[in-house]
């Protein structure tokens, strides 16, 4: 580049900010004022001024300098707004935070390098779980079954006194009857469920027992990718969408023999809980919503619709529906369970797990989802210790000031060491961080889809069509440099972390983005519910549920689970169930 050409640059970037700045204080002024601020007299400019003309021009210039130059010229204007308003505050906190000093020897990036020419051979660690053992007799109702857990239901699959046929059968109605209420279900996949129900019905007629999940009915997430069936992503961009990979997950589920019985609601490109079928509804309360992007899974999961679900969360998408819906759920160590073949907001901090009815479920279903998938390179083949052995006098937990203090003191009336505990660190702009990191990404995978503007379709335009026009402006400077403050976060999670687990609030929002942001797993749990405000307290169908989170260091999953499976030993909160039936008369009056 000439000199010529970096002096342009630079003013071009001058004037970029000088323009942001500008249009940030006359917020509330009409757009041809705003303009007007921007470029002095709205009259002719034969002084040699600046003129209207010629900063509207430069503001396009501006975006033309970001091959950006397809948007409007009212939405460059809210952009440059909300970059002045949003995206500066975190670019100015990162930089004093991490970019005081030259030279680059303090902070490195969390962004980690693999120079792997030659994906990793697939490799699956079989380590044999001691699960519960249970004389398990099949309940007389529907009802009853539909609310069994994996491993009970499973038990009544390997001793023949139930079909995977007929469970199938429970289920795909029940999906059927609850789903125009709930708008929780993408679609129905029925004919393959009775193909894969058959299959695993004659393997043991055969003699041949695939494990837990032999024979058992279950869902996933609508953007994960199943051939022959479509992958909406939640978006009407792309409801008709058929993609012909079989996602990573999808193979793990089905090798062990699970049914598929339908792909589940999420929000429109994993985003909240609106997607172009409607908003899914709180089984609990169906005059809520659920707040999360995996809101299917932890719906149908909560109803009975499914015995377990697979959902993913990039940041709150399986905690905050699971903490709404009342079901126990877990968000596993990054890089725990592979990701190909799933619709991606940024690699390194999407997460796939399981929504359940209990935390046993969800250790036995992670212990068959997770490992190295050869084609998603932040994938690891984790090991995962045996959570049904831990010895909980070994353990030393500590609780934050907003845990839920029955889960404390259950687990000390089991020889817990509780402790009180704080998560220190100093980075302030933890939020921020989160936001640059997911929105930049998330633009890269979707930046055709903006620059097509089907932006302008998308369901919530309050959503990803706000955030995304801000992380168009991001430098990537700015970008890295949030990278680096994410690095300076982890470590100091990590050398704050002095205790086994810990329990706290599972949808604070700062515990929420940090845990995603350092790779934390966690473990939620109901351990409650509540009368909704206002609602008598007799006689009421609506109820809300209280939920707390068993956090663990980043490896350490088969703590968080032992210890929640522990406390759901001593209690019955995740045995309870919405009342269905209820819902229905009271949604038809």
């Amino acid at each position: 580049m000439s000199k010529r050409h970096v002096l342009v640059f630079q003013r071009l970037v001058l004037l970029f900010y000088f323009v942001t700045v500008t249009l940030y204080c006359s917020a509330e002024i009409d757009r041809r004022n705003r303009i007007c601020l921007i470029g002095g007299d709205m009259g002719s400019v034969d002084d040699g001024s600046v003129g209207v003309t010629d900063s509207v021009g430069s503001l396009i210039d501006g975006f033309k300098m970001l091959d950006a130059d397809f948007f409007s010229e009212d939405k460059m204007v809210e952009i440059v707004k909300g970059a002045a308003e949003f995206n500066m505050p975190i670019i100015r906190a990162n930089r004093e935070l991490v970019a005081s000093a030259n030279g680059g020897l303090s902070y490195p990036s969390s962004l980690v390098f693999l120079p792997e020419w030659v994906p990793e051979k697939a490799e699956f660690s079989d380590i044999s779980f001691a699960y519960p053992t249970f004389s398990v007799q099949r309940p007389e109702n529907e009802e009853d079954i539909a609310f069994m857990s994996v491993l009970k239901v499973g038990q009544l699959i390997k001793t023949r006194k139930i079909s995977s046929v007929k469970l199938t059968g429970i289920f795909l109605r029940r999906l059927k009857r609850y789903d125009p209420v709930l708008e929780a279900v993408a679609m129905v996949t029925e004919e393959l469920a009775w193909k894969q129900a058959k299959e695993a019905d004659d393997l043991l007629s055969q003699g041949v027992y695939l494990g837990p999940l032999h024979g058992i009915p279950y869902g996933l997430k609508d953007i994960v990718s199943v051939p022959g069936y479509p992958t909406t992503w939640g978006s009407q961009s792309f409801k008709d969408q058929v993609l012909d990979d079989e996602a990573w997950v999808y193979q793990r589920l089905k090798s062990a023999g699970a049914v598929l019985v339908a792909k589940l609601a999420t929000g429109s490109l994993a985003y909240s809980d609106i997607w172009f079928g409607g908003r899914t509804r709180n089984p609990w309360n169906v005059e809520e919503f659920i707040a999360g992007s995996s809101a299917g899974p932890a719906a149908c999961t909560s109803a009975g619709m499914v015995p377990f679900a697979i959902g993913s969360e990039t940041c709150g998408s399986i905690t905050y529906p699971a903490s709404r819906c009342g079901v126990t759920a877990l968000r596993p160590s990054f890089g725990a369970v592979g990701r190909t073949g799933v619709m991606s907001i940024s690699e390194s901090l999407d997460k796939l797990g399981p929504f359940c009815r209990t935390a046993a479920d969800c250790a036995m279903i992670l212990n068959i989802i997770k490992g190295k998938d050869p084609d998603d390179l932040s994938s690891r083949d984790m090991p995962l210790d045996d959570p049904f052995s831990l010895d909980l006098t070994k353990v030393t937990v500590g609780y934050l000031d907003d845990a839920e203090m029955e889960v404390v003191q259950v687990l000390a009336s089991m020889g817990v060491n509780m402790i009180p505990f704080e998560l220190n660190y100093t980075v302030k702009s933890v939020q921020g961080i989160l936001n640059f990191t997911m929105d930049v990404d998330m633009l890269a995978h979707f930046d055709e889809w903006q620059r097509s503007g089907l932006d302008d379709e998308y369901e919530a335009q309050d959503l990803w069509p706000v955030e995304l026009c801000r992380a168009r402006v991001i430098p990537a400077v700015d970008y890295v440099q949030a990278q680096r403050a994410r690095g300076k976060l982890i470590r100091e999670v990590q050398q704050s972390i002095t205790v086994d687990a810990f329990i706290g609030n599972a949808t604070d929002w700062e515990k929420v983005c940090v845990g995603n942001l350092v790779g934390m797993p966690v473990v939620v749990i109901p351990t409650g519910f509540a009368e909704v405000d206002g609602k008598p307290s007799s006689n009421s169908i609506q109820k809300r549920a209280i939920a707390t989170g068993i956090y663990a260091p980043h490896g350490r999953d088969h703590i968080a689970l032992g210890l929640a499976m522990a406390y759901q030993s001593a209690t019955d909160h995740h045995k309870q169930r919405p009342p269905m039936e209820d819902i229905l008369v009271h949604r038809s009056d």
